[in-house]
């Protein structure tokens, strides 16, 4: 059965290894004490390169796989859970690298070359996903090029790649809401275990009540909480987790529309169609016709 990892006492994350680098860079595997709902004062550029699972960023749920590549700008809530079988570990899920606002404004002041970047950083604390497949090859080179460089040659190779990632015009901003009106510490960290409860049964009957006590608050403190600390009541919130499971079913396998409503956590087919046509505008037949036609498309080049 797949799992997902227990994510213990998160909250702001204080990045303290900079060691006088303009940047850091980072991988690691699944389960890690880095997968938890958290927020930090730098941008995080993150790619993913195995194992599949729900991106959570600000107010946006969606899905992950390998050669996902995402930026979120400072404060902006994040977390990546990937779905795993029991006992599975993945050894390296992620490449990261975390920049911050002083460094690139500090360098625009002497190099004016670098204000072209701030069209790309302005959109970064809606959070944003990078579609074009040919972007995220080139992007993951240049992060491997970054992770086993030093120095100048370092920042070079993160100077070409924020280029890189600015003139792209195939990419998606994520979250209705900004790092200013999520990022908050006491939230992030109670806002997490309900998150991680939410997401362990939301493909079966789950009630606000169940949630509430397992965070132990009353379901109205939880109702108003819950929604100051995702941007969504819970209701919505529940319903697009599944959605967003009923998006991958329906890219990922051949299985009727009717089995995708019921393993996604819906038990009204005629409820689902409904809330799928709000979500995505269209229906869940032709939301597989689409991605087979972009699979197809990307194939061709």
């Amino acid at each position: 059965m797949p799992r997902t990892a227990r994510v213990p006492d998160p909250s702001y994350e204080l990045m303290d290894d900079h060691e006088g680098h303009s940047l850091i860079y980072r991988q690691h595997g699944f389960p890690s004490p880095l997968v938890r709902w958290h927020f930090h004062k730098e941008y995080e550029l993150h790619l993913i390169v195995a194992s599949s699972g729900k991106v959570f960023i600000g107010d946006y749920i969606g899905n992950f796989s390998p050669g996902t590549l995402f930026l979120t700008g400072p404060g902006l809530p994040h977390n990546w859970i990937s779905q795993v079988d029991e006992g599975e570990v993945v050894e390296t899920r992620d490449m990261l690298v975390n920049f911050t606002d002083e460094m690139l404004e500090n360098a625009s002041a002497v190099f004016t070359e670098l204000k072209g970047l701030a069209p790309l950083l302005a959109r970064a604390p809606f959070g944003i996903e990078f579609r074009d497949p040919q972007v995220i090859r080139q992007s993951e080179e240049l992060m491997q090029r970054i992770a086993t460089s030093q120095g100048v040659t370092r920042l070079g190779h993160f100077l070409i790649l924020l280029e890189l990632l600015a003139a792209t015009e195939d990419y998606q901003l994520l979250s209705g809401l900004t790092s200013s009106e999520l990022a908050d510490e006491h939230h992030v960290e109670r806002i997490n275990r309900a998150v991680d409860f939410i997401f362990q049964h939301y493909a079966g009957e789950l009630s606000q009540e169940e949630v509430a006590e397992h965070v132990g608050m009353t379901p109205t403190y939880f109702s108003r909480f819950f929604k100051q600390a995702t941007g969504r009541g819970f209701v919505e919130f529940v319903n697009r987790l599944r959605l967003s499971k009923a998006c991958e079913l329906l890219s990922k396998s051949g299985r009727p529309v009717t089995e995708v409503c019921f393993e996604s956590g819906f038990s009204n087919i005629s409820n689902f169609n409904r809330r799928f046509q709000q979500f995505k505008g269209m229906t869940p037949s032709d939301y597989r016709k689409l991605v087979a036609q972009r699979l197809t498309e990307q194939n061709l080049y």
